[in-house]
């Protein structure tokens, strides 16, 4: 899970650090580095999207590939997509 690790110094604030000290605490981590990775990983996704993995990619490109069997090049009027989204 470690690799590509990048160097950082980094000035915390006394709650920052309070709150770091907390997560290291609660899932028994070695460093603050650690901690921060650990934040980083549990609430980082509301800020920045994960890279979507390759078999990922691959399911969404065979749906893809069954709707434009099924409905070739189709197109949606508008009020069908309102109704759709339940607008």
């Amino acid at each position: 899970m470690e690799q590509n690790l990048i160097s950082a110094r980094v000035n915390l604030t006394p709650y920052a650090n309070k709150v770091f000290g907390i997560i290291k605490l609660k899932f028994d981590l070695f460093d603050k580095s650690q901690a921060i990775n650990k934040f980083v990983e549990i609430y980082g996704e509301e800020i920045v999207e994960k890279d979507a993995t390759y078999e990922y990619s691959k399911k969404v490109m065979k749906i893809a590939d069954k709707h434009f069997k099924k409905y070739g090049n189709k197109k949606m009027s508008v009020d069908e997509l309102d109704e759709l989204c339940e607008v």
